[in-house]
């Protein structure tokens, strides 16, 4: 009935106490360890914009909120000539939203453009469901919101209930873009 080898029962508490502290001190030094062994602790790839600005409040006056009716907004702030980059951007913002399939209808697409819009006939045949707006106060306001380190000519992504979210360079991969806004739209409770 006796184990006829001596301490086999501290060795098989040992082990046993090594199946569960062992992925834990592993962990532990491997996080410490640094490198590319660390988790990424950022979630998105657009800049959140803080702090959160209420735009109603900004600019009560602005024709953006006629557009809005419980969308959540992607604007593409243009405001010289819509030259190639311009004419990209839109085409970029059109594939946005329809890379986000149904969740699109939850997505407004907004082309803010400054006093020399682009051509009606091809933003007709080319963007449809494009809606086109000229207001510089607000083109100024989301410039000031953009962190200054981030290019110009992204897009802006705005919820709701009119606060600006988020920022997105024009050199992002679209997935990334995408993945970003369903991420928030799938934890938004609004839109």
């Amino acid at each position: 009935m006796n184990d006829p080898r001596p301490g086999s029962g501290r060795l098989q508490l040992f082990l046993i106490a090594a199946v569960f502290i062992g992925p834990l001190v592993a962990a532990i030094w491997l996080y410490s360890a640094g490198g590319s062994v660390q988790p990424d602790l950022r979630a998105n790839s657009g800049a959140l914009l803080e702090p959160i600005i209420n735009l109603k409040d900004a600019l009560p006056a602005s024709p953006l909120y006629a557009e809005q009716s419980g969308r959540w907004l992607l604007v593409f702030s243009e405001q010289s000539e819509c030259d190639a980059d311009c004419e990209s951007g839109l085409y970029a913002i059109r594939q946005l939203r329809q890379m986000l399939g149904r969740e699109s209808q939850r997505v407004a697409r907004i082309f803010l453009h400054g006093e020399s819009p682009a051509d009606t006939v091809v933003l007709a045949d080319q963007h449809e469901g494009l809606i086109t707006i000229e207001d510089s106060s607000l083109s100024a306001l989301l410039d000031s919101k953009k962190p200054d380190e981030l290019a110009a000519g992204g897009y802006y992504l705005i919820d709701p209930q009119s606060n600006l979210v988020m920022y997105f360079q024009p050199d992002l991969d679209p997935r990334v873009v995408v993945d970003d806004i369903k991420r928030l739209l799938k934890l938004s409770r609004i839109g």
